[in-house]
């Protein structure tokens, strides 16, 4: 047995090691990391959301056994590589797509199936509260979620003990702790920077706006407590570490880090939460995060104010398609391989077709596309048609048709960018993509660098996204000095040495996506007109 191997087995075996799990659209995610911050072992659970009753969702069967199977998966995976049985760990974080609406009663049962940042059902209530507050609340925060509830006289309002969100839920019933990280709670309710905490005056403004329906809570009431990145957010209980491992093998008593958001974890991941950095993650949804200097000049309907981890102001440009629409053209492509008797190895036909998209015209040859699965706020769209369209003259040949494919799954990202770069000129140093649109190497990143006119980087670990990001912040809790920041912490024992890809803009690109730009804008119309004729 090599020296590695046998240290990172005594680790396993003296609880030295971090685990961190996060719940993604698509995919649920356990990464196990030994004392260098590094992955040592991982395993996963695909999933997807179901569309019942106009609600995008997952039943609660889909959250315990996707957090099951990919915990089992992980710990095989441990057993395999170093020929040990996972007992005992010295801290575990969980993540999970922010936002969403989870509510409970006294009784600790969900009142109604829970709510998904995908869903575009909460205008009036989004529009209603930013006008109240002075404050862009966007459709999928959990106040927005809450709030049209009570507009539409739904009857759980009144029983509600208790609201979170995904990893607010997940915390709660393995540790007893109704907390939340501070990076999340900023996606539920705006946060006050000085004090880390909900807007005090916010909150009050909302208690007085529903006063007259005589509810039995108050919203301070029903809401998590708010921690931020490094304090203690409980132990996994006796009945948590059961719930966790179905074997049996775990033990109870291991400290928990405030359950965080994938934008937060992903911040982390990228080490992006200092001020003028930034990241992207790009995967079945897109959202752009950088850390601000000062406040915007003011309310944009297009841009969400949250936090990073640790309570700094982050402007967020969210959007809910990214590669859904292009992942489809893919598997075409994977079934006509099929159908001419070829064997299909998926990454290679996505590494041959993103880069064919690098041979195409700098702005697509004249093609258009719209990868809206769902709806787009940005745009002003309440629901989605995946569209493709050309005209007789446009160069329709398969470089461009892949580049369009590309170009567009950025497009509504590129409108919100523009607002904070442009606009309010925002400073940026650095730029750092992760997430599915980078596995292929340079293609996203010459991609993204176009649409944002900026410098992109991609770590080598980027790729294991906020399993490990969340991982990294349950070590900081772990194993940080007295006074040590998160950034010192990320900068000088996370990312000390690594050395990522950098790719600068190519000026023909920029100028291709911007002439894109112009033709998707103009072409939004055609989108409507889908959604308006295509029940």
């Amino acid at each position: 047995m090599s020296l590695e191997i046998n240290n990172i087995k005594n680790a396993i075996i003296d609880g030295k090691t971090v685990l961190g799990i996060e719940f993604g659209s698509t995919r649920i995610k356990a990464v196990l990391i030994g004392e260098d911050s590094q992955p040592i072992a991982s395993g996963s659970h695909d999933w997807e959301n179901r569309y019942v009753n106009n609600i995008w969702t997952y039943s609660l069967d889909d959250i315990w056994t996707g957090v099951q199977d990919s915990y089992k998966n992980m710990a095989e995976d441990v057993k395999q590589k170093y020929g040990v049985t996972l007992q005992n760990i010295g801290a575990i974080g969980f993540s999970a797509m922010m936002h969403g609406y989870m509510v409970f009663n006294k009784d600790g049962e969900l009142l109604v199936p829970f709510r998904t940042w995908r869903n575009t059902i909460t205008e009036n209530a989004s529009e209603e509260l930013t006008k109240l507050f002075k404050y862009h609340i966007p459709q999928r925060w959990s106040i927005a979620h809450l709030y049209q509830a009570i507009l539409n006289d739904e009857e759980h309002v009144s029983d509600i003990n208790f609201q979170t969100t995904l990893e607010g839920y997940i915390h709660w019933k393995l540790t007893g702790k109704k907390v939340i990280g501070v990076g999340e709670a900023s996606g539920m309710f705006p946060i006050d920077i000085d004090t880390k905490n909900y807007n005090a005056h916010m909150i009050e403004q909302f208690d007085e706006l529903v006063a007259s329906k005589n509810f039995s809570w108050k919203l301070g009431e029903i809401f998590p407590k708010v921690l931020v990145a490094g304090e203690n957010a409980g132990v996994l209980t006796v009945e948590g570490a059961k719930l966790l491992d179905v074997t049996g093998q775990l033990k109870p008593g291991i400290p928990l880090c405030p359950p965080e958001g994938d934008a937060g974890t992903g911040m982390v991941a990228t080490n992006s939460v200092a001020k003028r950095t930034g990241n992207v993650s790009a995967g079945t949804s897109v959202f752009a995060m950088i850390v601000l200097e000062k406040d915007l000049s003011k309310v944009y309907e297009e841009i969400d104010l949250v936090t990073t981890p640790t309570g700094n102001l982050v402007a967020m440009v969210h959007c809910n398609n990214c590669t859904s629409d292009l992942n489809a053209w893919v598997g075409i492509f994977k079934e006509f391989s099929e159908a001419m008797g070829m064997e299909v190895d998926m990454n290679k036909l996505f590494a041959t077709l993103y880069n064919k998209a690098l041979e195409g015209d700098s702005d697509c040859g004249g093609l258009l596309a719209y990868n809206y699965f769902s709806g787009e706020h940005i745009t002003n769209f309440e629901e989605g048609r995946p569209l493709f369209v050309r005209s007789p003259e446009s160069k329709f040949n398969l470089a461009n048709f892949i580049r369009v494919n590309l170009f567009t799954s950025l497009g509504a990202l590129k409108t919100g960018l523009d607002i904070l770069l442009k606009q309010e000129g925002v400073q940026l140093d650095e730029i750092l993509g992760h997430g599915g649109l980078f596995k292929t190497k340079d293609v996203g990143q010459k991609i993204m660098a176009a649409a944002m006119d900026a410098p992109v980087s991609v770590m080598e670990t980027a790729g294991e996204g906020g399993a490990w990001g969340i991982a990294i912040l349950a070590s900081y809790m772990l194993n940080k000095v007295e006074n040590e920041t998160l950034e010192d912490y990320l900068t000088k024992k996370v990312f000390a040495g690594k050395i990522g890809t950098k790719i600068d803009p190519d000026p023909k690109d920029v100028e291709g996506f911007n002439e894109f730009m112009k033709r998707y804008t103009k072409g939004l119309a055609i989108e409507r007109a889908a959604i308006d004729n295509l029940k």
